[in-house]
């Protein structure tokens, strides 16, 4: 047991909690026994949805009635008390008595209560939530989606290493190619801090990924470039366009092939086809953003996504933890 991953577990984060929750914890536990929970919660609720479907030596309870609200404001979940699910989730990645830390809940609380209990990795200025994307060849990682809206050259440079170092935490085998998302690809586009980091980045020459200048927003699932750099407010944006635009297309072809008759024919004749489309899109599978720069990775899981999304990012937490990623950035950041 003293080699199983310690994952600090909010269960009363997000919709329909805890059971969603703990669905998906059992639902990972069946695919893979490398996993201690450590669940904060309602642990008479727990218990019920565990339902012996863990066993005991999988996991352990800590009992707090107080959560952390979806309707409250960062400054609210700080006020709320130290006796919060979220609090003592992340409390228990400071204290060292868990590698990492997942929540399903309030994002804006989550980062605030994660930089009140964990410090800051040295050399590094600003903390990144980044994010998996799908491409035509595999994965990318996307970082700032928003935790900051205004950048300098020296954090677009640390969430350069930062993300690099996620993704060979992740994919081990693969040295990634990093970009900057600008509005043109020639080196003379985009304003002067964009500019500046382009400079900083092309001189730098680093084992841990190759700089591949500026990517466009309609480059970025080509999969050229495995890590995709911004600031949070342009990285936001771009994410809340490619998730409307996933579900626009489904939802259109959805349509498309039930309307008519000829449609549903069309539907049944691509049956394999159309499964590979929908799994390819569905975002459960890309499920968990993961919040670095402190000196524990913090795992953000979508409030509104089911067992199935919440266990694919326990398996996040997994990777992120057997990849050494803190001990990856520490080796390139400077």
């Amino acid at each position: 047991m003293q080699n199983l991953i310690k994952i600090a577990v909010d269960a009363m984060g997000g919709d329909g909690s805890p059971k969603k929750i703990i669905d998906g914890l059992i639902h990972n536990h069946k695919k893979s026994n490398e996993n201690f929970f450590k669940i904060f919660g309602d642990k008479e609720k727990i218990l019920k949805c565990i339902d012996n479907k863990i066993e005991k030596g999988f996991y352990e309870i800590i009992n707090t009635n107080n959560i952390v609200k979806s309707t409250d404001s960062p400054l609210e979940a700080a006020k709320r008390g130290k006796d919060t699910s979220m609090w003592l989730s992340i409390e228990s990645v400071k204290k060292k008595e868990s590698d990492i830390v997942i929540s399903a809940g309030n994002t804006g609380a989550l980062l605030v209560i994660a930089k009140l209990n964990l410090k800051m990795l040295e050399n590094i200025d600003k903390p990144a939530l980044s994010a998996l994307w799908p491409n035509k060849k595999g994965m990318s990682v996307v970082l700032d989606l928003g935790a900051n809206i205004e950048c300098s050259s020296k954090n677009l440079v640390d969430f350069s290493i930062m993300g690099a170092s996620l993704y060979k935490s992740l994919y081990p085998n693969d040295n990634p190619n990093v970009a900057l998302l600008n509005i043109g690809s020639e080196e003379l586009k985009g304003n002067e801090i964009i500019k500046e980091t382009f400079q900083k980045l092309n001189e730098k020459k680093s084992n841990n990924f190759n700089f591949s200048g500026y990517i466009e927003g309609n480059q970025l699932m080509n999969g050229e470039v495995n890590v995709i750099v911004s600031d949070g407010f342009t990285g936001n944006v771009a994410l809340k366009t490619a998730e409307g635009t996933a579900n626009f297309i489904t939802s259109e072809l959805k349509n498309a092939l039930s309307g008519t008759i000829l449609g549903k024919i069309s539907s049944l004749l691509n049956m394999t086809n159309l499964k590979k489309f929908k799994k390819r899109l569905d975002p459960r599978l890309y499920n968990g953003a993961i919040f670095i720069g402190l000196d524990t990775p913090v795992v953000k899981s979508h409030g509104g996504t089911d067992y199935i999304g919440f266990s694919n990012s326990i398996d996040v937490c997994n990777r992120i933890v057997k990849g050494n990623l803190i001990d990856k950035i520490k080796d390139n950041i400077y």
